[in-house]
């Protein structure tokens, strides 16, 4: 099968957003690559290792590329991709001067040819994402995150990914009750319950993400302790609030983590005070770092303390706490 290939050469700062914009007009499958020059250093300090040679992508820089099926009308496809681009700025998220290109190319290029870059990667001291097609023995006390992103999600190495990981490893105390808002694959929920929770709601508003999420959580065996919903968090509150059961948690709750872009996560600040019950914790993820002040000043107005913060390349993770 052949399929139409639409390539943008973009910041690393709009992945987020053109990606979404790629899934929302219908594309069987997005990849990215990020810069990977001379200069950007890579971190070794777990021991992970690196099957992907360095490319030639400016620093700062990254290349998206989105999948359509043929039959697709390419033409008023990329004329709403360009659009939608163009709106970024509305946001103040640099775009930095995109090109777009299209081309047709056999499936076999791209559909599985990114599987083999994706090899088992140690996050932190105890959290490991493990491909489900790859061998691993895992050490004392490792947890392993078993993991089947299809293509239409990350790997769960991106930057803000990673520092959900570890920041979840150090709030996360067993029997605790968690939400995961924007789950996509799954990973946050499926750590979440490998580290202890007694219960994981993870939400998407993304059918596809609900069917990964639900395919990931069964991977790793945890049906009976992750609940995956197409809903989002206002939606869920007020489930419980009408009596509605099957939600698996009982609000409030006493953590939730959010990782998505900082104009999502202003959006219900407000949602995420109400679902946490007192002493509660917020970890907020996704947030790059030209964003981190209004985000905390968004976190203050609500009632939140943020109480630590973690960066990593130009991404921030915040933790804040509830009175």
């Amino acid at each position: 099968m052949r399929w139409h290939e639409i390539t943008v050469h973009t910041t690393e700062e709009a992945i987020e957003m053109i990606s979404n914009f790629l899934h929302e007009l219908g594309a069987g499958g997005v990849t990215i690559e990020e810069s990977g020059t001379l200069n950007k250093e890579r971190d070794t300090s777990l021991g992970q290792w690196y099957e992907k040679p360095l490319n030639d992508i400016p620093e700062g820089r990254a290349v998206i590329q989105g999948y359509f099926p043929q039959g697709t009308g390419m033409d008023e496809i990329l004329a709403q991709l360009k659009e939608s681009v163009a709106e970024l700025s509305d946001y103040d998220i640099d775009t930095g001067n995109p090109q777009f290109s299209m081309k047709e190319v056999d499936e076999e290029d791209w559909a599985t040819a990114w599987k083999q870059y994706f090899k088992p990667l140690r996050i932190s001291d105890r959290l490991t994402i493990k491909p489900t097609w790859e061998e691993y023995e895992a050490g004392p006390e490792e947890i392993i995150l078993e993991l089947d992103p299809g293509m239409a999600f990350g790997t769960g190495t991106h930057a803000t990914t990673a520092l959900c990981l570890r920041t979840l490893e150090g709030v996360v105390k067993p029997g605790d009750e968690v939400i995961d808002v924007g789950t996509g694959s799954g990973i946050l929920s499926i750590a979440a319950a490998k580290l202890g929770a007694s219960h994981v709601l993870a939400l998407d508003l993304d059918p596809v993400a609900v069917s990964s999420a639900s395919e990931n959580t069964r991977l790793n065996g945890l049906e009976d302790r992750i609940t995956v919903a197409e809903s989002d968090l206002l939606k869920a509150i007020r489930t419980q609030a009408e009596g509605k059961s099957g939600l698996g948690v009982t609000l409030p709750v006493q953590v939730v983590v959010a990782n998505i872009l900082a104009e999502i996560i202003l959006l219900f600040v407000s949602d995420v005070f109400e679902a946490l019950q007192s002493g509660g914790t917020y970890i907020a993820s996704g947030i790059i770092k030209q964003k981190q002040a209004e985000v905390e000043r968004a976190l203050a107005e609500a009632g939140f303390r943020v109480e630590e913060r973690y960066e990593e390349t130009d991404w921030v993770a915040i933790v804040a706490r509830k009175p």
